[in-house]
């Protein structure tokens, strides 16, 4: 039978031989094999197993581009993912937070401004926020300084800014059970020059201090706030002791200068 199949190319003096091959198309499956181009259409148009690769490598080759597809892509999913994370908004996040900057700051705010991320799938949304130091406002920060999970109450608070209502809700938060909040409520309010977060950083630098807490404390420093940076600044670990110094560097007081001339 072989002996008498049909030749297609007979008489076109072509043989299959001499036949170029096709060129392969990209394979969305594989993100790596599109270009910057390609990974851009591709995004909008996945289906669901594709898209949240696809979205992932926008994030790793930190692609500016993606930012409005990105955005767009979890507002496809908006009204969904109240009982579980959705994966696709999840990996549209992540790759926002990857990518970084201002543009992606502001594409994560609108993303929870206009409330297209929902349940579980908004803990890692103020959690990029928070990252990416985001700017919301304050009608959509305080319903995450109440909300009940306190991973999303510890996030919100670095994303407060200043207002009579957050300013109440921070003080409110620094009596928190759960320690994380408490101290976040407390880092925020004294980037916000407010003295009522003072003794709890204090206590902090005393006991278990870290650099978040020493960056915190500077705008609202007195003598013993000048006098704990000092020994962390000659006596801690080499990141402890440079941000304190460098707190102590953004200290008007001449009692942080006189600390600051003795140290090594």
């Amino acid at each position: 039978m072989a002996d008498r199949q049909l030749d297609l190319f007979a008489g076109s003096g072509v043989s299959c031989a001499s036949m170029p091959a096709l060129p392969l198309r990209p394979d969305p499956a594989d993100p790596t094999s599109l270009d910057d181009a390609g990974l851009l259409a591709a995004i909008p148009a996945s289906n669901l197993p594709d898209g949240p690769r696809l979205a992932e490598e926008a994030g790793r080759r930190r692609l500016a581009a993606a930012i409005p597809v990105l955005q767009d892509y979890c507002r496809r999913f908006a009204g969904f993912g109240t009982e579980r994370p959705l994966p696709e908004q999840l990996a549209a996040l992540e790759a926002l937070g990857a990518i970084g900057g201002r543009v992606a700051a502001a594409a994560v705010t609108t993303i929870i401004v206009r409330q297209w991320v929902q349940g579980p799938t908004l803990t890692t949304a103020v959690a990029v926020a928070a990252r990416l130091a985001a700017l919301l406002p304050a009608s959509s920060v305080l319903p995450l300084l109440r909300h009940p999970d306190p991973t999303v109450r510890a996030d919100a608070c670095q994303l407060a800014r200043d207002g009579a209502e957050v300013a109440a809700t921070l003080l409110e938060l620094m009596g928190d059970l759960h320690q994380d909040v408490c101290m976040a409520a407390a880092c925020t309010l004294a980037r916000l020059r407010r003295p009522e977060a003072r003794p709890l950083l204090i206590r902090a630098l005393t006991l278990a201090p870290t650099v978040r807490v020493i960056d915190a404390i500077a705008p609202i420093a007195d003598d013993e706030c000048i006098v704990l940076l000092g020994r962390l600044a000659r006596a801690a670990s080499p990141d402890l002791a440079g941000a304190a110094r460098d707190a102590l560097e953004a200290i008007d007081h001449p009692t942080a200068a006189r600390l600051l001339e003795r140290l090594p």
